[in-house]
C-alpha cells in the first residue's frame, strides 16, 4: 500500500514530518531523531526551566500538528510523522549535561526504546488514538532512555 504524501507547504505537515526528515525512504524515525539533534543543540543554550518549558510546548504543539496531519492523510500514525521523535529526543536529553558522548548515547538509547517498545510503550502505541496517541509512546520511550542515560552519566562521572 502506498502511503499518502504530506504537503510540506502546510505548516503542520512540515512540522509533523520533522522539517521533511520523515520523508526518508527508510527508517524515518531514525531520520526524525537525527533532525532533533540541531534542535537539541539550540536548546542547550537555555536555562533548564526554559528547555523544559519549550519541550512541553513542543509536545502540546505535536499533539495538534501530528493529529491534524494524520487525520488529513487518513493514516493514524503515518511512519513519516516524526515530530514525536524530535520531542522524545529532547526529553531524553533534558537531565544530562551536554557532551558529544551524551548526544550519541541519548540517540542510541531513545531509538532502542522507541523501536523495542517495552511495556507500556507498545500498549500505548496500539491503544491510544489521535495526536496524543502519536506522541505519548515516544514520551514514555524518552523517559526510559533518559533514565538510563542519567544513570549512565552518573556512573561515568564516578569513573573519572
Amino acid at each position: 500500500m502506498r502511503l499518502p504524501r504530506p504537503d510540506l507547504r502546510r505548516f503542520h505537515h512540515f512540522m509533523a514530518f520533522g522539517f521533511g526528515s520523515g520523508l526518508a525512504p527508510r527508517a524515518p524515525g531514525t531520520f526524525g531523531t537525527v533532525a532533533a539533534i540541531p534542535v537539541y543543540f539550540a536548546f542547550t543554550t537555555l536555562p533548564f526551566w526554559a528547555y523544559l518549558t519549550l519541550t512541553v510546548l513542543a509536545f502540546g504543539a505535536g499533539v495538534f500538528w501530528c493529529g491534524r496531519a494524520a487525520r488529513e492523510l487518513g493514516v493514524h500514525d503515518h511512519p513519516g510523522i516524526v515530530w514525536d521523535e524530535i520531542v522524545g529526543y529532547l526529553l531524553t536529553m533534558a537531565w544530562v549535561p551536554y557532551s558529544v558522548n551524551a548526544v550519541l548515547a541519548g540517540f542510541l538509547l531513545f531509538r532502542f526504546f522507541d523501536i523495542v517498545k517495552p511495556f507500556p510503550i507498545k500498549w500505548l502505541d496500539e491503544h491510544v488514538e489521535g495526536g496524543f496517541g502519536i506522541m505519548i509512546d515516544d514520551i514514555v520511550a524518552a523517559l526510559y532512555a533518559g533514565g538510563v542515560l542519567y544513570w549512565i552519566s552518573g556512573r561515568v562521572a564516578e569513573w573519572r
